[in-house]
């Protein structure tokens, strides 16, 4: 009887706990609840174009891809060349000599491709060397932004291959909550 009070009396206290502990949580879940939670969006695509830097960066990528299309053009007719010489005498030289031509021809054409994809990996170093900073400033500035208007998260608009990622904001969320200009006007862009 006696070991039977004391079970009930550590099942009752084991329960206060409970109800406390689950009190507490509903409590915090409310508060957490209660907290707003403000989601900005902004373009830094739209930015970047509009920056002042990206018409020098833009002539700079320019002279670099023309310049490595010159180089690759220049490899490409030497090649062509090379195949049109072998087309020639094709006729005339043994099946020994053939062979070794056509896989001197093979290694030819081999470094004319490594060729061309060492210059898209130049190409794309180049973007990143010369856009880094700027969108580092875009990045900055997005924060100060966020933080002065107290957001949450700050979403972009769109995908690096221009899809949409925000497909529909209410006027009143765009005035509110788009911080396009607002980081634009950070930059002294306006």
């Amino acid at each position: 009887m006696i070991q039977m009070i004391r079970f009930n009396k550590l099942i009752l206290g084991l329960t206060v706990v409970l109800l406390g502990v689950v009190g507490i949580n509903e409590a915090a879940a409310q508060e957490t609840s209660a907290e707003e939670v403000k989601i900005g969006y902004v373009n830094p695509q739209a930015i970047l174009a509009s920056m002042p830097e990206m018409r020098a960066v833009q002539q700079r990528l320019q002279n670099f891809t023309v310049r490595k299309q010159q180089e690759l053009s220049e490899k490409e007719q030497a090649f062509q060349a090379e195949v049109a010489t072998y087309q020639q005498k094709i006729g005339v030289i043994s099946a020994e000599a053939q062979a070794q031509e056509e896989e001197r021809l093979g290694v030819l054409q081999n470094e004319l491709l490594q060729a061309q994809q060492a210059a898209e990996t130049e190409l794309q170093e180049k973007q990143n060397e010369l856009l880094g900073p700027l969108y580092e400033q875009i990045g900055n500035a997005i924060n100060t932004v966020a933080e002065r208007m107290e957001l949450t998260y700050v979403l972009n608009t769109t995908t690096s291959t221009g899809d949409l990622v925000i497909l529909y904001a209410s006027e009143d969320y765009r005035e509110k909550y788009d911080i396009t200009e607002a980081v634009m006007e950070e930059l002294g862009m306006f």
